[in-house]
């Protein structure tokens, strides 16, 4: 794969109520993980492996722009009134250019952290430092 300079990430979470789009230089926790439980039989050699659940993972969003008209505020106060509230969408890689060059799929994730921008008046600063979402998985 070619080094992709000048690359972000377009992402758009959408849930009842709330939305979290924007674009963001850094994404991590694109990863999903599943618990088994192992089965042994007496007399086979062969253990068998049941599914237990899926291990919820973070979905980390570093230094963007949120677009969507103060979203984050409206969630942060939804979720402070004890409403947890699942979004959905997509985290899409894009090139310099705008070219898509990969799109993970993200569903059931809820605010877990926000970490606004660090004010100060003698550096332009990005309007979001970082957004933690825990969720179930990408696909």
């Amino acid at each position: 794969m070619a080094f992709l300079s000048g690359a972000f990430f377009d992402v758009t979470l959408v849930g009842p109520g709330a939305a979290i789009i924007g674009s963001f230089t850094s994404v991590s926790g694109l990863t999903m993980e599943a618990d088994y439980e192992v089965y042994q039989e007496g007399g086979s050699l062969y253990p068998r492996f049941f599914f237990n659940q899926v291990k919820p993972q973070v979905l980390v969003l570093e230094q963007g722009v949120v677009t969507s008209v103060d979203s984050v505020s409206l969630l942060m106060g939804m979720v402070n009134q004890g409403m947890s509230v699942p979004m959905a969408g997509t985290v899409m890689l894009k090139d310099r250019f705008g070219s898509t060059q990969r799109v993970w799929t993200i569903a059931g994730a809820h605010l877990q952290r926000y970490v606004g921008p660090e004010l100060n008046s003698n550096q332009p600063s990005l309007a979001v430092s970082r957004i933690e979402l825990l969720y179930n998985g990408c696909y």
